[in-house]
């Protein structure tokens, strides 16, 4: 699977993990996104079911055993090069997931991991779909 330069976008799924008035989140250790702050997830593997998928991605990123319980929303991510190629296509898939066990430790594809209040997001300068479906899990939750 070529996620560099894809001849298809790729299928991704984010774990939005919300534990009281915090969330938590991955920064990226590589592209695309390297050195930014974003929610846990990854690539749907071939014979993988969405909803396995954030579970493995959440424990892979973050160490937390997670149950997916909503659908917060499907997300267009088309990043280009400085010739406006399509370097990175994907279509993400993010549910709202709660956490059933695990501690919060940086893994995998994450060069750090940890909780943020909503007060704390702006100064990330995350993208604006991700501050989205953050929003879209606290007003889920009635937060």
């Amino acid at each position: 699977m070529k996620r560099e330069f894809p001849d298809t976008p790729l299928v991704g799924v984010g774990a939005i993990i919300i534990e009281g008035p915090r969330v938590v989140l991955v920064k990226r250790a590589h592209p695309p996104l390297q050195a930014q702050w974003s929610i846990p997830g990854g690539v749907l593997e071939v014979g993988e079911m969405m909803r396995e998928a954030a579970v493995r991605e959440a424990r892979e990123e973050t160490g937390l055993v997670v149950e997916p319980r909503h659908l917060l929303g499907v997300y267009d991510r088309v990043l280009r090069d400085a010739q406006q190629r399509v370097q990175y296509h994907y279509v993400l898939i993010d549910f709202l997931c709660r956490r059933l066990g695990g501690n919060l430790t940086a893994a995998s594809d994450a060069a750090e991991v940890r909780w943020f209040t909503p007060e704390e997001l702006p100064a990330l300068n995350l993208a604006e779909d991700t501050l989205d479906v953050i929003r879209k899990g606290f007003d889920q939750l009635g937060r």
